[in-house]
Protein backbone atom coordinates (compact mmCIF):
# COMPACT_ATOMS: atom_id res chain seq x y z
CA UNK A 1 0.00 0.00 0.00
CA UNK A 2 1.20 3.40 -0.37
CA UNK A 3 0.20 4.57 3.14
CA UNK A 4 1.68 8.44 4.18
CA UNK A 5 2.22 8.46 0.26
CA UNK A 6 4.26 4.92 -0.56
CA UNK A 7 2.81 2.02 -2.70
CA UNK A 8 2.92 -1.08 -0.36
CA UNK A 9 0.27 -3.74 -1.62
CA UNK A 10 -3.36 -4.65 -0.16
CA UNK A 11 -1.94 -6.12 3.26
CA UNK A 12 1.37 -4.83 1.97
CA UNK A 13 1.52 -2.20 5.21
CA UNK A 14 0.96 -4.30 8.19
CA UNK A 15 3.11 -6.84 6.69
CA UNK A 16 5.53 -4.19 5.97
CA UNK A 17 5.22 -3.28 9.70
CA UNK A 18 5.56 -6.85 10.73
CA UNK A 19 8.40 -7.50 9.21
CA UNK A 20 10.42 -3.84 10.09
CA UNK A 21 8.96 -5.68 13.50
CA UNK A 22 9.72 -9.09 13.31
CA UNK A 23 13.50 -9.04 11.48
CA UNK A 24 14.29 -8.55 15.39
CA UNK A 25 14.40 -12.21 15.26
CA UNK A 26 11.38 -13.57 16.62
CA UNK A 27 12.35 -17.34 16.85
CA UNK A 28 14.14 -17.90 20.07
CA UNK A 29 10.89 -19.12 21.64
CA UNK A 30 10.44 -22.18 20.27
CA UNK A 31 7.39 -25.00 20.62
CA UNK A 32 8.96 -27.76 22.82
CA UNK A 33 9.20 -31.06 21.31
CA UNK A 34 6.17 -33.50 21.90
CA UNK A 35 5.97 -34.77 25.15
CA UNK A 36 8.27 -32.42 26.94
CA UNK A 37 5.25 -29.88 28.09
CA UNK A 38 4.98 -26.32 27.35
CA UNK A 39 7.85 -24.13 28.37
CA UNK A 40 7.02 -20.71 29.97
CA UNK A 41 9.72 -18.48 28.63
CA UNK A 42 9.10 -15.86 31.19
CA UNK A 43 10.30 -17.92 34.63
CA UNK A 44 13.43 -19.11 32.96
CA UNK A 45 16.53 -17.80 34.99
CA UNK A 46 18.79 -15.39 32.61
CA UNK A 47 21.82 -16.69 31.52
CA UNK A 48 24.68 -17.68 33.60
CA UNK A 49 28.13 -15.78 32.76
CA UNK A 50 29.73 -18.77 31.42
CA UNK A 51 26.56 -19.73 29.55
CA UNK A 52 26.80 -16.19 27.88
CA UNK A 53 30.52 -16.34 27.52
CA UNK A 54 29.53 -19.75 25.59
CA UNK A 55 26.94 -18.59 23.59
CA UNK A 56 28.92 -15.34 22.63
CA UNK A 57 31.85 -17.18 21.48
CA UNK A 58 29.37 -19.63 18.92
CA UNK A 59 28.72 -16.29 17.17
CA UNK A 60 31.83 -16.31 14.68
CA UNK A 61 31.93 -20.36 14.62
CA UNK A 62 28.48 -20.13 13.15
CA UNK A 63 29.01 -17.02 11.40
CA UNK A 64 31.27 -19.55 9.48
CA UNK A 65 28.89 -21.93 9.43
CA UNK A 66 26.61 -19.39 7.42
CA UNK A 67 29.09 -18.08 4.81
CA UNK A 68 30.03 -21.77 4.09
CA UNK A 69 26.24 -22.54 3.65
CA UNK A 70 25.24 -19.25 1.16
CA UNK A 71 29.26 -18.86 0.06
CA UNK A 72 28.30 -15.21 1.37
CA UNK A 73 31.65 -13.51 2.61
CA UNK A 74 32.56 -12.39 5.77
CA UNK A 75 33.77 -8.77 5.34
CA UNK A 76 34.40 -8.16 9.01
CA UNK A 77 33.20 -9.54 12.60
CA UNK A 78 29.59 -8.77 13.79
CA UNK A 79 29.05 -7.30 16.87
CA UNK A 80 26.76 -8.98 19.76
CA UNK A 81 25.47 -8.06 22.76
CA UNK A 82 23.53 -10.05 25.41
CA UNK A 83 19.75 -8.00 26.05
CA UNK A 84 17.26 -8.42 29.12
CA UNK A 85 13.38 -9.04 27.96
CA UNK A 86 12.83 -5.61 29.54
CA UNK A 87 15.27 -4.34 27.27
CA UNK A 88 13.54 -6.16 24.24
CA UNK A 89 10.28 -4.72 25.17
CA UNK A 90 11.72 -0.97 25.16
CA UNK A 91 12.86 -1.70 21.93
CA UNK A 92 9.21 -2.39 20.66
CA UNK A 93 7.42 0.41 22.36
CA UNK A 94 10.09 2.68 20.55
CA UNK A 95 10.21 0.86 17.27
CA UNK A 96 5.96 1.60 17.50
CA UNK A 97 6.88 5.09 18.17
CA UNK A 98 9.44 6.32 15.66
CA UNK A 99 8.91 3.29 12.92
CA UNK A 100 7.62 4.67 10.01
CA UNK A 101 6.12 0.98 8.56
CA UNK A 102 4.03 1.77 11.96
CA UNK A 103 2.53 4.74 10.56
CA UNK A 104 2.51 3.48 7.01
CA UNK A 105 0.57 0.73 8.37
CA UNK A 106 -2.33 2.81 10.41
CA UNK A 107 -2.88 4.39 7.58
CA UNK A 108 -3.52 1.46 5.45
CA UNK A 109 -5.84 -0.01 7.75
CA UNK A 110 -9.18 1.61 6.93
CA UNK A 111 -8.72 0.63 3.45
CA UNK A 112 -7.96 -3.17 4.23
CA UNK A 113 -11.14 -2.74 6.49
CA UNK A 114 -13.29 -1.38 3.18
CA UNK A 115 -11.90 -4.21 1.12
CA UNK A 116 -13.09 -6.28 3.79
CA UNK A 117 -9.80 -7.89 5.11
CA UNK A 118 -9.79 -6.74 8.53
CA UNK A 119 -13.07 -6.49 9.80
CA UNK A 120 -14.73 -2.51 10.62
CA UNK A 121 -14.38 -2.97 14.50
CA UNK A 122 -10.73 -5.00 14.73
CA UNK A 123 -7.86 -2.56 15.98
CA UNK A 124 -4.97 -2.96 14.56
CA UNK A 125 -1.92 -1.66 16.68
CA UNK A 126 -2.87 -2.68 20.31
CA UNK A 127 -3.57 -6.31 18.58
CA UNK A 128 0.38 -5.87 16.89
CA UNK A 129 1.42 -4.83 20.16
CA UNK A 130 0.42 -8.31 21.81
CA UNK A 131 1.41 -9.99 18.63
CA UNK A 132 4.89 -8.93 18.88
CA UNK A 133 5.17 -9.32 22.75
CA UNK A 134 4.45 -12.84 21.97
CA UNK A 135 6.60 -13.52 19.35
CA UNK A 136 10.03 -11.41 20.23
CA UNK A 137 13.13 -13.07 20.55
CA UNK A 138 16.80 -12.31 19.06
CA UNK A 139 17.49 -10.04 16.60
CA UNK A 140 19.91 -8.93 14.14
CA UNK A 141 19.94 -4.65 14.27
CA UNK A 142 21.30 -3.78 10.47
CA UNK A 143 21.42 -0.12 11.54
CA UNK A 144 23.93 -0.73 14.28
CA UNK A 145 25.24 -3.64 12.45
CA UNK A 146 24.61 -6.05 15.59
CA UNK A 147 23.35 -9.61 16.71
CA UNK A 148 21.10 -9.38 19.94
CA UNK A 149 21.41 -12.38 22.21
CA UNK A 150 18.43 -12.82 25.24
CA UNK A 151 19.52 -13.41 28.32
CA UNK A 152 16.31 -15.67 29.09
CA UNK A 153 17.16 -18.07 26.28
CA UNK A 154 19.12 -21.09 27.07
CA UNK A 155 22.44 -21.00 24.16
CA UNK A 156 21.46 -24.31 22.70
CA UNK A 157 18.19 -23.03 21.83
CA UNK A 158 19.33 -19.46 20.36
CA UNK A 159 22.16 -21.00 18.38
CA UNK A 160 19.61 -22.40 15.47
CA UNK A 161 17.88 -19.14 15.39
CA UNK A 162 21.68 -17.40 15.39
CA UNK A 163 22.11 -19.27 12.18
CA UNK A 164 19.24 -17.11 10.72
CA UNK A 165 20.00 -14.25 12.14
CA UNK A 166 23.87 -14.04 11.11
CA UNK A 167 22.38 -14.77 7.85
CA UNK A 168 20.83 -11.40 7.77
CA UNK A 169 24.70 -10.01 8.94
CA UNK A 170 25.96 -11.27 5.90
CA UNK A 171 23.58 -10.12 3.31
CA UNK A 172 23.90 -6.75 5.22
CA UNK A 173 27.58 -6.82 4.45
CA UNK A 174 26.83 -8.30 1.17
CA UNK A 175 24.24 -5.23 -0.23
CA UNK A 176 23.40 -2.96 2.57
CA UNK A 177 20.17 -4.57 4.05
CA UNK A 178 18.78 -0.86 4.70
CA UNK A 179 19.22 0.39 0.92
CA UNK A 180 18.33 -2.97 -0.27
CA UNK A 181 14.92 -3.03 1.54
CA UNK A 182 14.13 0.58 0.86
CA UNK A 183 13.09 0.81 -3.16
CA UNK A 184 9.51 2.32 -1.97
CA UNK A 185 8.56 5.77 -3.87
CA UNK A 186 8.35 8.37 -1.69
CA UNK A 187 5.40 11.01 -1.99
CA UNK A 188 1.40 10.99 -2.28
CA UNK A 189 0.80 10.53 -5.81
CA UNK A 190 -0.57 13.43 -7.69
CA UNK A 191 -0.89 12.66 -10.83
CA UNK A 192 -1.17 9.98 -13.44
CA UNK A 193 2.73 9.54 -13.95
CA UNK A 194 3.06 9.35 -10.59
CA UNK A 195 0.57 7.02 -9.96
CA UNK A 196 2.15 4.95 -12.14
CA UNK A 197 5.35 4.75 -11.08
CA UNK A 198 3.76 3.74 -7.67
CA UNK A 199 2.05 0.35 -9.15
CA UNK A 200 5.78 -0.28 -11.12
CA UNK A 201 7.76 -0.67 -7.78
CA UNK A 202 4.74 -1.36 -5.31
CA UNK A 203 5.91 -5.21 -4.49
CA UNK A 204 9.28 -4.51 -4.86
CA UNK A 205 10.17 -4.62 -1.18
CA UNK A 206 7.86 -7.51 -0.09
CA UNK A 207 9.39 -9.93 -2.57
CA UNK A 208 13.27 -8.61 -1.31
CA UNK A 209 11.05 -9.33 2.63
CA UNK A 210 10.72 -13.21 1.16
CA UNK A 211 14.45 -13.48 -0.27
CA UNK A 212 16.07 -12.29 2.94
CA UNK A 213 13.87 -14.54 5.04
CA UNK A 214 14.10 -17.53 3.06
CA UNK A 215 17.91 -17.50 2.53
CA UNK A 216 17.82 -17.05 6.04
CA UNK A 217 15.23 -20.48 6.69
CA UNK A 218 17.72 -22.61 4.77
CA UNK A 219 20.45 -21.82 7.09
CA UNK A 220 18.34 -22.27 10.13
CA UNK A 221 17.09 -25.44 8.40
CA UNK A 222 21.19 -26.63 7.50
CA UNK A 223 22.38 -25.86 10.68
CA UNK A 224 19.85 -28.11 12.69
CA UNK A 225 20.45 -30.53 10.40
CA UNK A 226 24.50 -30.42 10.44
CA UNK A 227 24.23 -33.47 12.63
CA UNK A 228 22.61 -35.58 10.05
CA UNK A 229 25.40 -34.63 7.34
CA UNK A 230 22.28 -33.48 5.21
CA UNK A 231 21.22 -30.13 3.91
CA UNK A 232 18.00 -28.60 2.45
CA UNK A 233 19.67 -29.03 -0.92
CA UNK A 234 20.40 -32.86 -0.32
CA UNK A 235 16.66 -33.59 0.89
CA UNK A 236 14.39 -31.21 -0.73
CA UNK A 237 11.27 -32.84 0.15
CA UNK A 238 11.85 -31.09 4.07
CA UNK A 239 10.88 -27.82 2.86
CA UNK A 240 7.37 -28.67 2.12
CA UNK A 241 7.23 -30.16 5.53
CA UNK A 242 8.23 -27.12 6.97
CA UNK A 243 6.34 -24.73 5.04
CA UNK A 244 3.38 -26.81 6.42
CA UNK A 245 4.79 -26.58 9.82
CA UNK A 246 5.24 -23.09 9.71
CA UNK A 247 1.37 -22.82 9.28
CA UNK A 248 0.64 -24.22 12.41
CA UNK A 249 -0.26 -21.16 14.78
CA UNK A 250 -0.60 -24.17 17.95
CA UNK A 251 1.90 -22.68 20.22
CA UNK A 252 1.22 -18.98 19.29
CA UNK A 253 -2.13 -18.34 21.38
CA UNK A 254 -2.30 -14.49 20.13
CA UNK A 255 -1.25 -15.36 16.03
CA UNK A 256 -4.29 -18.07 16.47
CA UNK A 257 -7.05 -15.22 17.28
CA UNK A 258 -5.05 -13.28 14.79
CA UNK A 259 -7.58 -12.60 11.19
CA UNK A 260 -6.30 -14.46 8.51
CA UNK A 261 -4.88 -11.34 6.47
CA UNK A 262 -1.92 -11.16 9.73
CA UNK A 263 -1.90 -14.87 9.84
CA UNK A 264 -0.81 -15.20 5.90
CA UNK A 265 1.26 -11.55 5.53
CA UNK A 266 3.22 -12.70 8.50
CA UNK A 267 4.24 -15.94 7.26
CA UNK A 268 4.42 -15.22 4.16
CA UNK A 269 8.46 -14.41 3.86
CA UNK A 270 9.32 -17.32 5.68
CA UNK A 271 6.85 -19.64 3.88
CA UNK A 272 7.08 -18.76 0.23
CA UNK A 273 10.21 -17.31 0.76
CA UNK A 274 11.78 -20.78 1.90
CA UNK A 275 10.00 -22.23 -1.26
CA UNK A 276 11.49 -19.58 -3.29
CA UNK A 277 14.81 -20.00 -2.42
CA UNK A 278 14.64 -23.95 -2.41
CA UNK A 279 13.86 -23.57 -6.29
CA UNK A 280 16.86 -21.52 -6.80
CA UNK A 281 19.08 -24.10 -5.00
CA UNK A 282 17.49 -26.72 -7.05
CA UNK A 283 17.73 -24.89 -10.87
CA UNK A 284 21.30 -23.00 -9.68
CA UNK A 285 23.23 -23.64 -6.48
CA UNK A 286 24.68 -21.62 -4.03
CA UNK A 287 25.14 -19.08 -6.33
CA UNK A 288 21.97 -17.92 -7.48
CA UNK A 289 20.14 -18.93 -4.40
CA UNK A 290 21.98 -16.36 -2.55
CA UNK A 291 24.67 -13.78 -4.30
CA UNK A 292 22.35 -14.07 -7.31
CA UNK A 293 18.79 -13.76 -5.44
CA UNK A 294 20.34 -10.64 -3.58
CA UNK A 295 22.03 -8.69 -6.51
CA UNK A 296 18.89 -9.35 -8.41
CA UNK A 297 15.96 -9.95 -6.66
CA UNK A 298 12.37 -10.52 -7.76
CA UNK A 299 9.71 -7.48 -7.60
CA UNK A 300 6.59 -8.85 -6.90
CA UNK A 301 4.79 -11.64 -4.97
CA UNK A 302 4.00 -13.40 -7.94
CA UNK A 303 7.69 -14.20 -8.57
CA UNK A 304 7.56 -15.38 -5.26
CA UNK A 305 4.98 -17.75 -5.64
CA UNK A 306 6.23 -18.99 -9.01
CA UNK A 307 9.81 -19.53 -9.02
CA UNK A 308 9.81 -20.62 -12.49
CA UNK A 309 8.74 -17.40 -13.65
CA UNK A 310 11.84 -15.34 -11.91
CA UNK A 311 14.11 -17.81 -13.52
CA UNK A 312 12.88 -17.48 -16.44
CA UNK A 313 12.68 -13.46 -16.44
CA UNK A 314 8.78 -14.08 -17.07
CA UNK A 315 6.44 -10.28 -17.28
CA UNK A 316 5.11 -9.42 -14.59
CA UNK A 317 1.77 -8.31 -14.94
CA UNK A 318 0.94 -4.85 -13.68
CA UNK A 319 -2.10 -2.75 -14.58
CA UNK A 320 -1.59 0.50 -15.97
CA UNK A 321 -3.87 3.82 -14.06
CA UNK A 322 -5.08 6.65 -15.92
CA UNK A 323 -5.27 10.07 -14.81
CA UNK A 324 -8.32 9.93 -13.06
CA UNK A 325 -7.29 13.05 -10.89
CA UNK A 326 -9.76 15.79 -12.52
CA UNK A 327 -12.45 13.00 -12.06
CA UNK A 328 -12.21 12.92 -7.90
CA UNK A 329 -10.39 16.35 -7.54
CA UNK A 330 -14.15 18.12 -6.77
CA UNK A 331 -15.10 15.69 -3.73
CA UNK A 332 -11.82 13.52 -2.97
CA UNK A 333 -8.52 13.83 -2.06
CA UNK A 334 -6.12 10.96 -3.10
CA UNK A 335 -5.34 8.39 0.14
CA UNK A 336 -3.84 5.21 -1.41
CA UNK A 337 -2.80 3.11 -4.85
CA UNK A 338 -1.04 -0.10 -4.85
CA UNK A 339 -1.05 -3.75 -6.40
CA UNK A 340 -3.55 -6.26 -5.81
CA UNK A 341 -1.70 -9.06 -5.95
CA UNK A 342 -1.77 -12.93 -6.60
CA UNK A 343 -0.81 -13.02 -2.40
CA UNK A 344 -3.82 -10.58 -1.64
CA UNK A 345 -6.18 -12.51 -4.30
CA UNK A 346 -5.48 -15.70 -2.17
CA UNK A 347 -6.00 -14.21 1.51
CA UNK A 348 -9.18 -12.49 -0.13
CA UNK A 349 -10.45 -15.29 -1.33
CA UNK A 350 -9.84 -17.60 1.23
CA UNK A 351 -11.41 -15.15 3.51
CA UNK A 352 -14.65 -14.77 1.74
CA UNK A 353 -15.10 -17.97 0.23
CA UNK A 354 -12.57 -20.52 1.74
CA UNK A 355 -9.18 -22.44 0.94
CA UNK A 356 -10.23 -24.90 -1.59
CA UNK A 357 -11.49 -21.76 -4.30
CA UNK A 358 -8.49 -19.24 -2.82
CA UNK A 359 -5.86 -22.12 -4.08
CA UNK A 360 -7.77 -22.96 -7.02
CA UNK A 361 -8.22 -19.11 -8.18
CA UNK A 362 -4.97 -17.49 -7.14
CA UNK A 363 -2.89 -19.05 -10.02
CA UNK A 364 -5.02 -17.48 -12.56
CA UNK A 365 -4.97 -13.62 -11.32
CA UNK A 366 -3.13 -12.06 -14.29
CA UNK A 367 -2.63 -8.43 -12.65
CA UNK A 368 -5.02 -6.34 -10.24
CA UNK A 369 -4.47 -2.31 -8.69
CA UNK A 370 -6.71 -0.58 -6.46
CA UNK A 371 -6.85 3.03 -5.65
CA UNK A 372 -8.32 4.81 -2.36
CA UNK A 373 -10.09 8.31 -2.07
CA UNK A 374 -10.69 10.03 1.18
CA UNK A 375 -14.06 12.78 0.62
CA UNK A 376 -13.03 16.12 1.68
CA UNK A 377 -15.94 16.30 3.47
CA UNK A 378 -14.08 14.05 6.21
CA UNK A 379 -12.69 16.71 8.33
CA UNK A 380 -12.87 14.78 11.89
CA UNK A 381 -10.58 12.82 13.07
CA UNK A 382 -13.83 9.94 13.93
CA UNK A 383 -14.86 11.03 10.03
CA UNK A 384 -11.13 10.34 8.74
CA UNK A 385 -10.84 6.95 10.75
CA UNK A 386 -14.41 5.81 8.59
CA UNK A 387 -14.60 3.33 6.25
CA UNK A 388 -17.76 5.35 5.01
CA UNK A 389 -15.15 8.64 3.68
CA UNK A 390 -13.38 6.15 1.61
CA UNK A 391 -14.40 5.77 -1.98
CA UNK A 392 -11.95 2.39 -3.27
CA UNK A 393 -11.88 1.18 -6.91
CA UNK A 394 -10.03 -2.14 -8.04
CA UNK A 395 -9.32 -3.45 -11.20
CA UNK A 396 -8.36 -6.93 -11.48
CA UNK A 397 -7.70 -9.15 -14.95
CA UNK A 398 -7.27 -12.93 -15.13
CA UNK A 399 -6.05 -15.57 -17.13
CA UNK A 400 -9.37 -16.71 -18.19
CA UNK A 401 -13.42 -15.91 -18.34
CA UNK A 402 -14.40 -18.17 -15.90
CA UNK A 403 -11.85 -16.86 -13.31
CA UNK A 404 -13.26 -13.93 -13.72
CA UNK A 405 -16.72 -14.75 -12.82
CA UNK A 406 -15.93 -17.11 -9.84
CA UNK A 407 -13.89 -13.59 -8.71
CA UNK A 408 -17.68 -11.58 -9.10
CA UNK A 409 -19.38 -14.19 -7.54
CA UNK A 410 -17.40 -14.61 -4.47
CA UNK A 411 -16.33 -11.21 -3.67
CA UNK A 412 -20.42 -10.21 -4.31
CA UNK A 413 -21.90 -12.90 -2.42
CA UNK A 414 -19.74 -11.34 0.97
CA UNK A 415 -20.49 -7.38 0.34
CA UNK A 416 -23.12 -7.94 3.20
CA UNK A 417 -20.41 -9.01 5.51
CA UNK A 418 -18.86 -5.75 4.81
CA UNK A 419 -22.57 -3.80 4.75
CA UNK A 420 -25.09 -3.70 7.48
CA UNK A 421 -27.46 -1.90 4.75
CA UNK A 422 -26.67 -3.94 1.30
CA UNK A 423 -29.78 -3.94 -1.30
CA UNK A 424 -29.69 -4.38 -5.14
CA UNK A 425 -30.54 -1.76 -7.76
CA UNK A 426 -31.24 -4.38 -10.67
CA UNK A 427 -33.09 -1.68 -12.42
CA UNK A 428 -30.14 0.30 -12.09
CA UNK A 429 -27.71 -2.10 -14.11
CA UNK A 430 -27.07 -1.30 -17.79
CA UNK A 431 -26.87 -5.28 -18.81
CA UNK A 432 -25.86 -7.92 -17.57
CA UNK A 433 -21.86 -7.38 -17.25
CA UNK A 434 -23.11 -4.99 -14.02
CA UNK A 435 -24.05 -5.48 -10.12
CA UNK A 436 -25.45 -2.64 -8.67
CA UNK A 437 -26.03 -1.82 -4.83
CA UNK A 438 -26.83 1.14 -2.48
CA UNK A 439 -25.05 0.50 0.94
CA UNK A 440 -24.68 2.95 3.68
CA UNK A 441 -21.60 4.05 2.57
CA UNK A 442 -22.65 4.89 -0.85
CA UNK A 443 -22.69 2.44 -3.83
CA UNK A 444 -20.99 -0.31 -5.20
CA UNK A 445 -20.61 -1.36 -8.59
CA UNK A 446 -19.18 -4.97 -9.85
CA UNK A 447 -18.76 -5.30 -13.94
CA UNK A 448 -17.11 -7.46 -16.12
CA UNK A 449 -15.06 -6.06 -19.39
CA UNK A 450 -16.12 -7.29 -22.66
CA UNK A 451 -13.43 -9.41 -22.76
CA UNK A 452 -15.03 -11.59 -19.90
CA UNK A 453 -11.62 -11.74 -18.32
CA UNK A 454 -11.73 -8.19 -16.63
CA UNK A 455 -13.55 -7.31 -13.51
CA UNK A 456 -13.72 -3.43 -12.27
CA UNK A 457 -15.12 -2.89 -8.42
CA UNK A 458 -15.98 0.26 -6.75
CA UNK A 459 -17.54 0.97 -3.28
CA UNK A 460 -18.16 4.12 -2.11
CA UNK A 461 -17.96 6.19 -5.61
CA UNK A 462 -21.57 7.58 -7.06
CA UNK A 463 -22.39 5.24 -9.83
CA UNK A 464 -21.83 7.65 -12.17
CA UNK A 465 -18.69 8.62 -10.96
CA UNK A 466 -17.69 4.76 -10.71
CA UNK A 467 -18.78 4.34 -14.40
CA UNK A 468 -16.31 6.97 -15.84
CA UNK A 469 -13.58 5.72 -13.05
CA UNK A 470 -14.38 2.10 -14.94
CA UNK A 471 -14.35 3.02 -18.35
CA UNK A 472 -11.51 5.43 -17.78
CA UNK A 473 -9.43 2.33 -16.28
CA UNK A 474 -10.15 0.06 -19.13
CA UNK A 475 -9.31 2.16 -21.30
CA UNK A 476 -5.84 1.96 -20.98
CA UNK A 477 -5.06 -1.32 -20.58
CA UNK A 478 -3.27 -3.72 -23.08
CA UNK A 479 -3.72 -7.17 -24.14
CA UNK A 480 -0.35 -7.49 -22.68
CA UNK A 481 0.94 -7.29 -19.20
CA UNK A 482 3.41 -4.72 -18.22
CA UNK A 483 6.52 -5.97 -16.59
CA UNK A 484 7.35 -4.58 -13.51
CA UNK A 485 10.31 -1.46 -13.55
CA UNK A 486 13.20 -2.86 -12.22
CA UNK A 487 15.80 -2.75 -9.24
CA UNK A 488 19.43 -3.34 -9.16
CA UNK A 489 20.89 -4.92 -6.18
CA UNK A 490 22.24 -1.78 -4.94
CA UNK A 491 18.56 -0.76 -4.31
CA UNK A 492 18.13 1.65 -7.26
CA UNK A 493 14.56 1.70 -8.77
CA UNK A 494 13.51 -1.62 -9.62
CA UNK A 495 9.75 -2.42 -9.08
CA UNK A 496 3.53 -2.77 -3.03
CA UNK A 497 0.99 -4.96 -2.40
CA UNK A 498 -1.39 -3.87 -0.40
CA UNK A 499 -1.33 -7.15 2.11
CA UNK A 500 2.34 -6.72 1.92
CA UNK A 501 2.62 -3.73 3.51
CA UNK A 502 2.10 -5.94 6.57
CA UNK A 503 4.97 -7.75 5.79
CA UNK A 504 7.38 -5.38 5.00
CA UNK A 505 6.35 -3.47 7.86
CA UNK A 506 7.15 -6.34 10.71
CA UNK A 507 10.74 -6.53 8.97
CA UNK A 508 12.36 -4.54 11.61
CA UNK A 509 11.87 -6.78 14.37
CA UNK A 510 13.11 -10.24 13.83
CA UNK A 511 12.17 -13.56 12.70
CA UNK A 512 8.43 -14.56 14.20
CA UNK A 513 8.64 -18.10 16.20
CA UNK A 514 5.00 -19.12 14.47
CA UNK A 515 7.52 -19.30 11.36
CA UNK A 516 9.21 -22.10 12.90
CA UNK A 517 7.34 -23.46 15.57
CA UNK A 518 8.22 -27.50 15.49
CA UNK A 519 11.78 -27.22 13.17
CA UNK A 520 14.10 -27.60 15.48
CA UNK A 521 12.40 -30.67 16.81
CA UNK A 522 10.74 -32.17 13.30
CA UNK A 523 14.01 -31.19 11.53
CA UNK A 524 16.53 -34.22 11.45
CA UNK A 525 15.91 -35.45 14.81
Amino acid sequence: MQGEGRGWGLGGQVGAFLLAVSSVGMLGQQVPPPGTGTKDTKTQAPMTKEQAKELFKSVDEILGFVSGDTKLAILHPVKRKLISRDEVNKYLEKKFAEDEGARRMERAEIVLKKFGLLDRDFHLRPFLVKLLTEQIAGFYDNKTKTVNLLDWIQPEEQKPVLAHELTHALQDQKVDLTKWSDVSVNGVAKNAEEDNKHLQTDEAETARSAVAEGQAMVTFIDYTLRPSGKTLADAPELAGKLKDSASDTSGSPILARAPLLLQESLLFPYSEGLSFEQALLVKGGQEIAFAGALMNPPSSSFEIMTPKAYLAHAPVPVLRLPDIHPLLAAEYEPYDLGVMGELDVRILMELFGGREIAEALAPSWNGGIYYAAQKKSAVTAAQKESTASIGLLYESRWKNPDSARTFVRVYAAQLGRKYQRLARRNTDEANDSEQVYSTEEGDVLISTSTSGSGVFVSEGFALPLARKLRDSIESVQSDGPLRVAGVDGAGGLRGHELSLGIVRGMAGFGVMKAAIPAAIYSVGR
